[in-house]
């Protein structure tokens, strides 16, 4: 809750009595872990394009990323893969062994809904009713008092969501207000034991943050380097949480999509310049950060009618920062052949995305392996966590 939101509510004598506080986690760890949703299925074949695959140039047809010897090539990985030329960020971090790609990867959700989709992505059981990782920040080892985790966003979403204490923050379109005002406003309920506390919470979340103006837009890829800013700040507070969610939307290219340039081009710019703000406003504390970046299914590998793509069903998922022992490509490739897709047409999953989740959690944030199986992700014994991929 920003001070301007918290001012409209008591103007209009209401104050919800289950507002978030920003009286955060004292965690026992310097460990930070970020996930970033990308709503609307990204397409994997874009984000990172398979060069090496012989198949790749004809079933993207137009959509497909140059490899080489023209502006706008895909940016190389290895010999078999490489990454949209947008993402100049990421690249980076690539060459610097921060950066994992696992590819071909996807959750046990198979019938291409959005709705359902994200439920699956958020709980990892399809049931709306608490999320994966709220689960997680439940077994947490060690002492830890106070809201665990921070969603950036102007509602927790479902993954965050349970019986463990989160809180949220988002910038508001309401004008400025000035300190003199807050100062009588905190002068006038200093008496009453809420008001007083919920007014100190919204101001010291506002001076976190960095008090952002309000203008432009708040939500979607345009604007996620203004909230990933704003989610380092929080992260490195020494009271802060320890956990972040940020999520975008607009990632549902059905028409006009683009390949090198376009559409979706500008959303990965978006994205790759949001993950950079994140690294900025987290300063030292980068070396001990994870970003999983995840979305609910792909696309298709053949291009539709309006020159975009539709729903599909594996994808990558992203770990980026200064804990991951990235520069590599992870996952079973299942090549591009028309015998070789799922169903006839997308790309065809071999990797379980619960094995990534649970090896982050289980090397990173120290999560027990037998939590992970029985209380994060029920009943998922067969899904082993993936090794190797925090720094030791």
């Amino acid at each position: 809750m920003d001070r301007r939101t918290f001012l409209t509510a008591t103007g209009a004598g209401v104050l919800a009595t289950g507002c978030p506080g920003l009286v955060l986690a004292r965690a026992s760890t310097d460990a930070r872990l970020v996930v970033v949703l990308l709503r609307g299925a990204l397409d994997g074949l874009a984000a990172v394009p398979p060069v090496g695959d012989p198949d790749y140039q004809r079933q993207r047809g137009p959509l497909a990323i140059p490899v080489s010897g023209s502006a706008g090539s895909a940016l190389p990985l290895n010999t078999d893969f490489a990454l949209h030329p947008a993402l100049t960020g990421l690249h980076a971090a690539y060459k610097q062994q921060q950066l994992l790609v696992l590819h071909a990867t996807a959750t046990a959700y198979r019938a291409r809904s959005h709705f359902a989709g994200q439920d699956w992505l958020e709980t990892a059981v399809g049931d709306p009713q608490d999320g994966w990782l709220n689960r997680a920040l439940a077994v947490l080892p060690g002492a830890i008092t106070g809201e665990q985790g921070i969603a950036l966003s102007s509602r927790v979403p479902l993954v965050l969501r349970g019986d463990t204490p989160v809180t949220s923050w988002a910038p508001s379109r309401l004008p400025e207000v000035d300190a003199d005002t807050l100062d009588r406003i905190a002068m006038l309920y200093a008496d009453d034991p809420v008001l007083s506390v919920r007014l100190a919470e919204a101001r010291n979340a506002d001076q976190l943050a960095g008090a952002m103006d309000g203008t432009g837009p708040v939500f979607g890829p345009q604007s996620f380097a203004r909230l990933a800013e704003a989610a380092g700040r929080f992260l490195v507070a020494p009271d802060g949480p320890r956990v972040a969610v940020l999520e975008t939307t607009g990632w549902d290219t059905h028409a006009n999509q683009g390949a090198a340039q376009g559409q979706l081009a500008n959303r990965l710019t978006g994205l790759d310049q949001g993950l950079s703000a994140l690294r900025s406003s987290l300063g030292s504390s980068w070396r001990d950060t994870v970003v999983v970046i995840a979305t609910e299914f792909g696309r298709t590998v053949a291009v539709n009618g309006s020159r975009g793509t539709d729903h599909g069903t594996a994808s990558c998922a992203l770990l980026l920062g200064g804990a991951v022992q990235g520069g590599r490509v992870l996952g079973e490739w299942p090549g591009l052949s028309a015998g070789s897709l799922y169903q006839g047409r997308d790309l065809r999953p071999t990797t379980d995305l619960r094995a990534l989740l649970k090896g982050v959690l289980q090397a990173h944030l120290l999560i027990d392996a037998g939590a992970l199986e029985t209380r994060v992700f029920p009943d998922s014994r067969q899904v082993r966590p993936l090794q190797g991929l925090i720094r030791g």
